[in-house]
């Protein structure tokens, strides 16, 4: 099979980190600031004045360059859940991350209220076989209160040498106590793609966009093509479910895997002249096939990239639910030896112009994903999205609110049912899962819908 992709964009994946599209620029690159005021100057030695008192006159002899990480990390964490800084070990722990291989828990989380919450667990990690949930929230690290923490300074703390265990405490929706669950750290391989024959669909799970996805899902069609055999293949489900997203460079190739021609996808920044375009290249690896992707409320950033350029093109019919609403980029701006930024500078696009921030997209066919019984009572009965999350980058014609006042975009009845809620949950079990049963009867012909397969105008 010929790899048709060249690398567009060199990107970065915090593994145990925020949902993010990222990319990366140097410093000296980034473009010119607005002018500062004279204002601003007096601001900055008013932060001097400050800074001096609290090393003078703080009751306990304060550390300089904690107190200095702490204040960039406050200014950027202020501008959006998504931009931070990243002291030199974060950053050098990243760097080891996108090389696919970390020691951890394997657990994708952010910053919500104060405390950890969790985004997803990665399949088979210690917190997945742990039991942990999406939208878990982590309280306690070994009894210590994460409040007061930045997310670089918990992740790092849920990370250690392979063997040992952290003890988390958990609070979770709908159970009427925190609980504790032990966990021991293990090394955790990145490998973001799974797949499987069944009978004469193949079907494809990509849990990250790090940098092994689109080598991996390649792969994943060259061995499902072979198994089944080109002339009995009647296609493909790509699962994006519950992944968070990563590397732009991947978003794009994995879309590209399946187009032939076209948009894939555009980022905006803040000047109207800051447009970039990322168009496929000839040749669809899946020889035209047809392809169910399946999304979910914790499809976010990069997942929903390529959900949102195969569904503009009519290349995919969507199964699932709402995805997350993450349509923001990250760039990693790395300061000479003194870490770096993660700094939102751009929206992206559909090829159609539509930027899901805060928004979502919408499946075209919407299918609940049932629960087992005993996970009912325990399990979140609203989902968590960009919408909900405190200082999230406006959606387009949004008004400025405060996300803790404001109601969860899925907690009033939808008017529309593609747009209702389901749990961010996927079994481990095929014949459990509803949604993937869904798309096998979809493409089995047993069911059918005007969405399967994709056709019409583009949206």
């Amino acid at each position: 099979m010929i790899r048709k992709f060249s690398l567009l964009l060199i990107g970065a994946l915090m593994g145990a980190g925020l949902v993010v599209t990222l990319s990366v620029a140097s410093w000296e690159t980034t473009g010119t600031a607005n002018a500062a005021s004279s204002d601003t100057y007096r601001q900055l030695n008013l932060f001097g004045d400050v800074f001096e008192r609290v090393r003078r006159e703080y009751v306990e002899i304060p550390d300089d360059d904690k107190l200095i990480a702490s204040a960039l990390n406050g200014m950027l964490t202020s501008l959006d859940p998504h931009s931070s800084y990243m002291s030199p070990d974060n950053f050098e722990d990243m760097t080891v991350e996108t090389q696919g291989e970390f020691g951890g828990l394997g657990i994708q989380v952010t910053m919500d209220k104060g405390v950890v919450k969790v985004i997803s667990p990665m399949d088979d990690t210690p917190a997945h076989a742990a039991g942990i949930l999406a939208d878990d929230y982590i309280t306690h690290l070994d009894g210590e209160p994460v409040r007061g923490l930045t997310l670089n300074e918990a992740v790092d703390k849920m990370r250690g040498k392979v063997g040992t265990k952290i003890k988390l405490t958990i609070v979770r929706e709908n159970v009427e106590k925190p609980f504790d669950v032990e966990i021991t750290r293990e090394i955790i391989k990145l490998k973001s793609v799974k797949f499987k024959a069944y009978d004469d669909i193949g079907y494809i799970r990509l849990t990250q966009f790090n940098g092994q996805a689109f080598a991996g899902l390649t792969d994943a069609i060259d061995n499902l093509e072979k198994e089944i055999g080109a002339d009995k293949l009647k296609g493909y489900i790509l699962d994006l479910r519950s992944n968070p997203g990563g590397q732009l460079d991947q978003s794009i190739a994995v879309a590209d895997t399946f187009l032939d021609q076209g948009e894939i996808v555009s980022t905006r920044g803040r000047n109207k002249e800051e447009v970039k375009r990322y168009y496929s290249r000839a040749g669809d690896l899946a020889k035209g096939l047809p392809v169910v992707v399946l999304i979910n409320g914790g499809s976010a950033s990069a997942s929903e990239i390529v959900a949102g350029a195969l569904s503009d093109h009519h290349r995919a019919t969507l199964v699932g639910s709402k995805s997350f609403g993450k349509g923001s980029v990250q760039t990693i701006i790395p300061l000479s030896n003194n870490g770096a930024i993660r700094l939102t500078t751009a929206r992206y696009y559909t090829p159609s112009g539509t930027s899901i921030q805060a928004k979502g997209i919408v499946p075209d066919i919407f299918v609940k994903q049932e629960l087992p019984d005993d996970l009912k009572d325990r399990f979140p009965q609203q989902t968590t999205t960009e919408a909900t999350l405190k200082g999230h980058l406006e959606a387009e014609g949004e008004m400025a609110t405060d996300a803790e006042e404001t109601p969860a975009a899925d907690s009033t009845e939808p008017k529309d049912e593609k747009e209702a809620y389901s749990p961010s949950y996927v079994p481990t079990e095929a014949d459990k899962d509803t949604q993937l049963q869904f798309a096998f009867k979809l493409m089995h012909g047993e069911i059918a819908n005007d969405a399967y397969p994709p056709k019409g105008e583009d949206k």
